[in-house]
């Protein structure tokens, strides 16, 4: 799968973008764009939120619909780390998005450093066969629309597959502790916006994360679903008591964060990951401290 940029600028349709409103972040969607639409694989990009509309502010959001050939799903979904990492900025690898609706496709979120601060990258991989529906469902502007070459059923069924099993597939350690950090990033915008219903949503989705990282790190053949049996399965140790202590002061915690409970909740999550599953940390210490250090320029 090319990822050299090999597209003349010419062919993402950014003019319409650009004449509806300037913000920050054009100059990150468009090296984005460009990143993406060098590859074969890729069949559309659509750019939706409020960088589409025009309402943007300096906390939006940079939010992609990828159409991918149904052929290249696969291949393409597992090399968007990579991708993202060494050519597009990202710190971290990407986290599988959860709260993205279903369209069909698979979301990832990744924080990428432009101008000095931390931004919010959203890309929905969609099959290229889903793409008429996708656009159905979401406005946007269109910066891509390059006809797929012949696909297949047998394509489309692979496609399908590959969507589903990436949704059931359990979250490491490595993964649970992106989550977090993503939704760290997520709370400071909501807190400085005022939007407290979305702030409540993804403070007990940030709970949760604790929980099953704990889950993950200490009972992974857990019989028990969600939080039940928690203090039966997890006090038998001494980590597991101390774990246990560290989801009971985050449950406990004000329903509606604030940015020092949600600086707390990292704190709290790093020296969690580092006691129960150390090996969550490996290759990530650089990247982790140049989050807070973002975090605390923001």
């Amino acid at each position: 799968m090319p990822t050299a940029l090999s597209l003349a600028p010419a062919e993402l349709q950014l003019a319409e973008l650009t004449e509806a409103n300037r913000p920050a972040q054009l100059p990150l969607l468009t090296r984005i764009a460009e990143l993406l639409s060098a590859s074969a694989a890729v069949t559309h990009l659509l750019v939706r939120g409020s960088l589409a509309s025009g309402t943007a502010d300096r906390l939006s959001d940079v939010d992609f619909v990828v159409g991918v050939h149904d052929r290249d799903l696969p291949a393409f979904t597992a090399a968007l780390d990579d991708l993202m990492t060494v050519a597009g900025g990202a710190l971290l690898p990407g986290w599988r998005d959860t709260i993205v609706a279903d369209l069909g496709g698979i979301g990832f979120v990744f924080l990428v450093q432009h101008e000095g601060k931390l931004q919010q990258v959203d890309l929905y991989l969609a099959p290229a066969s889903q793409i008429t529906t996708v656009r159905r469902k979401v406005s946007g502007k269109v910066l891509l629309d390059r006809p797929p070459t012949e696909i297949t059923t047998t394509q489309i069924e692979q496609a399908e597959t590959h969507v589903a099993k990436l949704a059931a597939r359990p979250k490491s350690c490595t993964e649970l502790l992106i989550e977090h950090l993503v939704l760290a990033v997520l709370l400071h915008k909501r807190i400085q916006r005022g939007q407290k219903f979305v702030a409540y949503a993804e403070w007990h989705m940030l709970h949760t994360a604790t929980k099953d990282l704990i889950k993950t790190a200490l009972a992974l053949a857990s019989r028990f679903w969600g939080w039940y049996q928690l203090r039966e399965e997890l006090a038998l140790t001494p980590i597991g008591r101390t774990c246990l202590a560290d989801l009971d002061a985050a449950i406990t915690s004000p329903a509606v964060p604030t940015a020092a409970d949600v600086n707390a909740a990292l704190d709290r999550v790093l020296a969690l990951t580092e006691r129960a599953c150390p090996n969550a940390l490996d290759g990530l210490a650089d990247a982790i401290t140049a989050y807070r250090t973002y975090l605390e320029l923001a």
